[in-house]
């Protein structure tokens, strides 16, 4: 039985209950919320893990760190080092991207080190490893589809991206409009690649039920992939991305009927002004599903920073009700992410994350913050190193103030304003 049988049958499992203590919920709300599709717990039935994660409505924002080889850089053990990382930063989640020839390799090892839920994107697996390699995804036939994906759910995978609204008549439409970078997504580009050379519909979207038979029988969570994605500012909220998110919203409300847990991938590139809208959008065609966004990038002119213009955005979305943040690194467009990297853009996910909690009132969330604010008021370092975000660098940033005696800092020394305050208010 999948968590969504499960609630929609009144039954509160072991899982939900733990979500429910990690959140400081009544389990019934969670096991309602579930039972709506506005809550989904990535959980493979063959796979035990520390603690369970829950994305969706009324919960803390959650963020998921992308980890991976490539086919330019495969070092498994470097992998295995970005997994780390990510966990011990805060990932809530992480996603496997590899591409490389040990791709089948990387991922067991993930599965059996990670212990936080694990996502892949199988169409990655199925362009390397078709019937006929040679032609890679061009040779993609049914059967490659489902053994694949039967394949990575019998392994443990908490989570598929699957790339089905890349159909015929959104990419028309794409086509119609025109766009600057047309699709970006490398799930969609070998989906549409597929299709092109075939003059077929998408598999993905053609054998949805058969999907769905897998996804049910290891409740596997589906994340419908935004495969139409903009991936510039000028291409934002156009006709190609919403024809897409049309269809994942009907495909959503099949899962959800045969006890299916879905939640949306969503863009992507989008200037500040654009993202409340594409918020309600898809809260609005896919009935409240929980939204996972990448980013949202939010400028195109920072290469180098993106780890940034996506915490501007990634804010923004959860405040207005994004449910799930994708990090973006420093290092995105330009190359394959380190392990430093990796860190540095899950806490910058992980700030975003938190600000938006505040914003929409997650119990608990602005607690936090008095917190911190009450020790800094009584300068006591060790305690705001304690509850800071990442009390690595905050500590290693105070170690360069040691040589001054007692309360102060670098910045004030002697002109402290708390400390000033307060000595006046003792006149």
């Amino acid at each position: 039985m999948t968590q969504l049988e499960a609630a929609k049958k009144n039954i509160i499992t072991e899982k939900m209950a733990a979500v429910a203590k990690a959140e400081g919920l009544a389990p019934e709300a969670i096991r309602d919320e579930i039972a709506r599709g506005a809550v989904v717990i990535p959980s493979n039935i063959g796979r035990v893990i520390p603690a369970y994660c829950g994305i969706g409505r009324g919960l803390k924002t959650k963020v998921n760190a992308n980890i991976g080889s490539s086919l330019g850089r495969e070092d498994i053990k470097l992998e295995i080092k970005k997994l780390r990382m990510a966990v011990e930063a805060g990932s809530d989640t992480v996603m496997d991207l590899s591409t490389g020839p040990r791709l089948k390799e990387i991922r067991r090892l993930v599965l059996k080190e990670s212990a936080v839920p694990v996502g892949t994107v199988p169409v990655y697996e199925m362009a390397a490893d078709t019937t006929v390699p040679e032609k890679g995804i061009v040779a993609l036939e049914k059967n490659d589809v489902l053994s694949c994906l039967e394949g990575q759910a019998k392994e443990g995978v908490d989570f598929f991206t699957i790339h089905c609204g890349v159909t015929r008549k959104a990419l028309e439409i794409l086509r119609a409009e025109g766009r600057v970078l047309g699709v970006v997504s490398r799930g969609g580009a070998l989906t549409s690649r597929w299709m092109a050379e075939t003059g077929e519909e998408n598999p993905f979207y053609e054998h949805y039920d058969d999907i769905l038979a897998i996804a049910k029988r290891y409740d596997v969570t589906l994340s419908l992939g935004d495969g139409l994605r903009p991936g510039c500012i000028e291409d934002a909220t156009d006709k190609a991305q919403i024809t897409e998110l049309i269809t994942l919203g009907e495909l959503a409300k099949k899962a959800n009927e045969r006890g299916v847990q879905v939640m949306i991938e969503g863009p992507g590139h989008i200037p500040i002004h654009q993202i409340k809208r594409n918020i309600e959008l898809e809260k609005d065609l896919c009935n409240n599903a929980p939204f996972y966004v990448l980013g949202p990038i939010v400028t195109d002119i920072a290469p180098g920073y993106d780890h940034i213009t996506a915490a501007i955005g990634g804010a923004l979305a959860a405040s207005f009700g994004a449910d799930f943040l994708c990090y973006v690194t420093a290092s995105e467009h330009l190359r394959l992410p380190t392990p430093e990297d990796v860190r540095e853009g899950v806490i910058a996910a992980k700030i975003a994350a938190h600000a938006a909690d505040i914003s929409k009132g997650v119990k608990g969330a602005a607690d936090m913050d008095k917190a911190l604010s009450s020790a800094r008021k009584k300068r006591d370092w060790n305690e705001q190193i304690r509850l800071a975000i990442d009390p690595k660098k905050a500590a290693a940033y105070r170690k360069d103030s040691s040589l001054l005696p007692g309360e102060a800092c670098t910045m004030c020394d002697k002109y402290c304003s708390i400390k000033l305050f307060e000595e006046a208010q003792g006149h």
